[in-house]
C-alpha cells in the first residue's frame, strides 16, 4: 500500500522574530525540517511532499534532495489550505502521513504507528494528554470518555469554556486514507473565528461518512512539541541534549554532567569513555575506549583513537577532510587541531599548538606554542616552542618535510618548500629556508650555516 508523507512547513513563526523561515531554525545542528525529514527515512514513503510558503526559497534550497517533492502555499489560509496545495503531489490510494515542519522531535516508531492504525482505511489522529492545552486543538470524544470514539477537533480559538476544559489536545499530526483525504479537503470551508480553512474539519466528515477515527497518544510531551519561539526552542534543544546524554550514559559513556553536554551530530564511542562537562561534538566523531574528553572542548568530525587524552579547552574541527588522532596521544589544553591534522599514536601537542594538513608520526612532540602547517613529520621528533612551519607564500602553500628524531630548537621558522633529514638539530631562533642533511646541525641567525662535525649530546640517565 502506497504511503505519502506531507510535511507542512509554511509558517512564518513570527514569535521568532527573526527573518529566517520558522523551520530552519537549529536544533541540535541541524534544521527543525531537517530533523522531521531525517524521521521520515525508513517509513517507506513514496516521496516526501513539503509544503513551503513563508521564505520557501530559503527552505527548498536548504533541505531539497531525492525524494523531496515542494509545493507552495501562497498565501496561508490555514492547514486544510496548506493541504489542498499538496492534493496533485499526492498518489496512490494508500495512506498519507501528515507532519508538522516545526515539531521536530517525533519518533519514527510513533509515526509508524499511526501509519499502521490508518492500513488506508481509518483517520487517525496523534494527542497528547497535558495538564494546559492551551493552544492545542481539543479531542472531542462520544460521551466525554478517555476511550470514546472521536467526534470532532475544535481549535482552541473556537471552543467553548467546557470544551477548553478537555485535556487532550491535537497534535496537528495524522493519517489519512489518501483518496478520502482528496476528497474531505475538496469540501472544507473558512467559516470560523479566524477565516481559515482548518484541517481539522475533516474530522467531522469522516464520522458522517462512518469512517473511524482514532486517537492515539503520543508517549511523551517532548515528541510533539513545536516551535514558535526562542523560548521554545531553547527548551526544545536542552530537552533533546538530555535525551542523547541518557542513551550515552546507559551505553556506558561517562558524562560529568549530564545537563552540561552538547552533541550537533553523530558521537559513537569504545568502552570506559569519559567526557567532562561544557563539550560540544559536531558532525561525525568517534572515540576509541579509555578515551578522555577534558571540559570545555569542542570537537568537530574526528577520529580520537584509543587511550588518547584530549585536555581542557581545545578545539578540533576536521571540516569535511577530518582530523586523526592516534591511540595515545595527549592534546592540549588549548591546542587547535584543523582539516587534516594526522596525529599518530603517543603524539604530543601542547597548549597553544596548532596543526593543520599535517602527518606527525608516532612520539613525535609539538608541547608549546607552535604552528605546523602543511608538514610531514617523522617519528619522535621534538618540535621547539615558538617554531612555525612558513607554508605560504603569498600564492601557493608548500609543503615541510622533517625526518624522525630531527629536535627543532624554539622560536625557528621553517620556509617552505623546504626537508630537514633525519636525526638533524635545528638551533633555536633559526630561519631555514635550504634543506638540512640528515643528523647535520644548522644554525641560521641571518645566513644559514651547517656546523660539520657536531654530534648531538647524549641524554644523562
Amino acid at each position: 500500500m502506497s504511503l505519502n508523507i506531507v510535511i507542512m512547513a509554511a509558517g512564518k513563526g513570527t514569535r521568532m522574530k527573526s527573518a529566517l523561515p520558522k523551520v530552519l531554525h537549529k536544533l541540535a545542528g541541524r534544521s527543525l525540517l531537517q530533523h522531521v525529514l531525517n524521521m521520515t527515512q525508513g517509513l517507506g514513503g513514496a516521496r516526501n511532499v513539503v509544503i513551503t510558503g513563508h521564505g520557501a526559497e530559503a527552505v527548498e534550497a536548504a533541505v531539497a534532495g531525492p525524494g523531496v517533492q515542494f509545493v507552495r502555499q501562497m498565501p496561508q489560509l490555514g492547514t486544510g489550505h496548506a493541504i489542498q496545495q499538496a492534493v496533485p503531489a499526492i498518489e496512490g490510494e494508500g495512506t498519507t502521513l501528515i507532519l508538522n515542519g516545526d515539531v521536530p522531535l517525533i519518533k519514527q516508531a510513533t509515526a509508524r504507528r499511526l501509519v499502521e492504525a490508518c492500513d488506508g482505511k481509518a483517520l487517525v489522529l496523534l494527542t497528547i494528554h497535558l495538564s494546559d492545552p492551551s493552544g492545542y486543538g481539543r479531542i472531542v470524544r462520544q460521551g466525554g470518555t478517555a476511550d470514546g470514539n472521536v467526534l470532532a477537533i475544535v481549535e482552541h480559538k473556537d471552543a467553548s469554556p467546557e470544551q477548553r476544559a478537555i485535556k487532550e489536545g491535537y497534535t496537528g499530526m495524522m493519517a489519512a486514507p489518501t483518496a478520502a483525504l482528496k476528497r474531505w479537503v475538496s469540501q472544507l470551508n473558512n467559516n470560523n473565528v479566524q477565516g481559515e480553512y482548518y484541517l481539522t474539519d475533516i474530522v467531522a466528515m469522516a464520522v458522517a461518512e462512518g469512517v473511524p477515527v482514532l486517537g492515539i497518544a503520543a508517549p511523551n510531551e517532548t515528541e510533539v512539541l513545536g516551535v514558535n519561539s526562542p523560548v521554545q526552542l531553547a527548551d526544545l534543544e536542552r530537552r533533546f541534549q538530555l535525551e542523547q546524554a541518557t542513551d550515552l550514559l546507559e551505553a556506558g559513556v561517562r558524562l560529568a554532567d549530564p545537563a552540561r553536554f552538547d552533541l550537533r551530530g553523530v558521537l559513537s564511542c569504545g568502552q570506559d569513555v569519559e567526557i567532562d562537562v561544557n563539550c560540544v561534538f559536531e558532525g561525525q566523531v568517534s572515540l576509541g575506549d579509555n578515551v578522555r574528553i577534558g571540559a570545555n572542548c569542542v570537537i568537530r568530525n574526528a577520529n580520537i583513537g584509543a587511550g588518547a587524552r584530549i585536555h581542557e579547552f581545545t578545539h578540533i574541527d576536521g571540516e569535511s577532510v577530518g582530523v586523526k588522532v592516534g591511540a595515545g596521544a595527549l592534546v592540549g589544553p588549548f591546542a587547535r587541531l584543523r582539516p587534516g591534522a594526522d596525529l599518530g599514536d603517543e603524539v604530543h601537542i601542547g597548549n597553544f599548538v596548532e596543526v593543520k594538513n599535517s602527518t606527525l608520526a608516532k612520539g613525535a612532540k609539538a608541547n608549546h606554542l607552535a604552528y605546523l602547517g602543511d608538514a610531514t613529520i617523522g617519528e619522535r621528533v621534538n618540535y621547539g616552542a615558538g617554531s612555525i612551519t612558513a607554508n605560504y607564500d603569498g600564492a601557493n602553500k608548500h609543503r615541510t618535510e622533517i625526518g624522525a628524531d630531527v629536535h627543532i630548537g624554539s622560536n625557528c621558522v621553517l620556509i617552505a618548500p623546504v626537508a630537514i633529514g633525519a636525526g638533524a638539530t635545528i638551533g633555536g631562533g633559526s630561519t631555514i629556508s635550504k634543506n638540512v642533511g640528515a643528523g647535520e646541525l644548522s644554525v641560521a641567525r641571518g645566513k644559514q650555516v651547517a656546523i660539520a662535525g657536531w654530534t648531538r649530546p647524549v641524554k644523562k640517565r
